[in-house]
C-alpha cells in the first residue's frame, strides 16, 4: 500500500472529508438501484478534458468512454477486441441512454499525429497508427487546404467528430433507436484555453459556440 501514488491517496482523503450525508446517501442509492445515465459521452483520453467536470454532472449521470482522439469506429462485428463498440452497445442496449455525445477538443494529440508530414511516430507504434487511420484519411482529403496550421488542425478535429457521428449510424442498434425517436446524436468541440464549447447536431454540418447562447440567456 505504501507505493500507492501520493497524489491519489491525498485526493481520496479529500473526497472522503468533503462528503456530506447527502453524498453518502447518493452513493448508497447508486449501489442499490444501479446506474441510469442519460447520456453516453465518447471523449478523448486527454487528461485536460473531463466530461463530468465540464458539464457539472453528478455520479450516475454520464456513461463516459474515453479513447485516443475520441473516435467511434465503424460497425465491425468480428472476433477482434472492440472496446469502444462494446461500451457503445452496453450504453445503448442495456442502459438505454437517451443521447450520445462525441466530444473532441483543441490541441488533440491524435489529430496532430494524423496531420504530421512525418508520421513515423504514429506508424511505428504498435496500436496508435492503426487507431488513427480514419483521421489520417480525413487529413489526406484536406491536403490541399492552404489555411494556417492551427485552423487546419481545428477543422480536422471537428471533421473527425462528424466522421464519428456518421460511424455511430452504422450500428444497427443505434440507427434503429434514432429512427424511433428514442436516441439523439450530438457533437461537441472543447477549447481548452478558453473553456468554450462548440456544438453540432446529428448532421454535423457546422459547429456553433454554445457559450454565446448561455451568456445571452444570463
Amino acid at each position: 500500500m505504501q507505493d500507492f501514488p501520493t497524489r491519489l491517496r491525498d485526493g481520496y482523503a479529500g473526497f472522503v472529508a468533503r462528503q456530506s450525508r447527502a453524498d453518502r446517501q447518493r452513493y448508497r442509492d447508486l449501489a442499490e438501484r444501479g446506474q441510469h445515465p442519460h447520456t453516453l459521452v465518447i471523449s478523448c483520453s486527454d487528461s485536460r478534458v473531463a466530461p463530468e467536470t465540464i458539464f457539472g454532472c453528478e455520479p450516475g449521470e454520464l456513461f463516459v468512454v474515453r479513447n485516443v482522439a475520441n473516435l467511434v469506429p465503424p460497425f465491425e462485428p468480428d472476433a477482434s477486441y472492440h472496446g469502444t463498440s462494446a461500451a457503445l452497445e452496453f450504453a445503448v442496449t442495456r442502459l438505454g441512454v437517451q443521447a450520445i455525445l462525441v466530444m473532441g477538443h483543441a490541441g488533440c494529440g491524435g489529430v496532430e499525429a494524423a496531420l504530421a508530414t512525418d508520421a513515423t511516430d504514429a506508424t511505428d507504434s504498435i496500436f496508435i497508427g492503426a487507431w488513427i487511420g480514419g483521421v489520417r484519411a480525413l487529413a489526406e482529403a484536406q491536403a490541399d487546404n492552404t489555411a494556417p496550421a492551427p485552423e487546419r488542425h481545428t477543422r480536422l478535429e471537428q471533421a473527425s467528430i462528424a466522421h464519428s457521428l456518421a460511424n455511430l449510424r452504422s450500428f444497427p442498434f443505434v440507427s434503429e433507436r434514432i429512427d424511433r425517436g428514442q436516441l439523439s446524436l450530438h457533437g461537441a468541440w472543447f477549447d481548452i484555453a478558453t473553456g468554450e464549447l462548440w456544438v453540432t447536431g446529428t448532421d454535423a454540418g457546422s459547429f456553433a459556440r454554445l457559450s454565446e447562447d448561455i451568456r445571452a440567456a444570463r
